[in-house]
């Protein structure tokens, strides 16, 4: 497969790809004495042909590490994430109309404590992405701010 032929559904993904600048705003849970110090980036690029598109973060303590794969799945994508900590998951994903979704609300890899999702509003000209990442300890029922997060290329 090259990126000439792939599916609508991939050519969609081509918003993300690129370098970006991250910024969480750490909740006091965190214990970070400098909130404006946590500056990751993330990059997204086409792997395998442009069959899969990949996304490496490179974040400082106490955010860890990661690498995810993203594929098409039915009416959405799949993100297989991987991270530092030895963690894995399995999160479901969509993207459509400058909003990007995760979400995770099954057992997969990993014990499902939590459930998680991420709601990110993508600018009109694509160079910021405003986001969140929340949790729910009630099966996904109610959530909470875990913590904000903005993109920026």
């Amino acid at each position: 497969m090259t990126t000439d032929d792939r599916s609508p559904a991939l050519a969609a993904l081509d918003v993300l790809v690129g370098e970006w600048t991250v910024r969480p705003t750490a909740p006091p849970a965190w214990g970070v004495g400098d909130p404006d110090s946590l500056q990751g980036t993330v990059t997204f690029e086409w792997a395998l042909g442009g069959a899969y598109l990949l996304a490496r973060s490179n974040a400082p303590d106490p955010i860890p590490d990661s690498i995810a794969v993203i594929a098409p799945d039915g009416d959405g994508y799949l993100q297989h994430y991987f991270d530092s900590r030895g963690v894995t998951r399995l999160l479901r994903m969509t993207l459509a109309d400058g909003r990007w979704t995760l979400l995770r609300t099954e057992p997969d890899f990993s014990p499902l404590d939590f459930a998680q999702r991420f709601l990110g509003e993508i600018a009109s000209d694509a160079s910021t992405i405003d986001g969140r990442w929340e949790q729910s300890h009630d099966g996904g029922r109610t959530w909470e701010l875990d913590f904000a997060i903005t993109y920026r290329r």
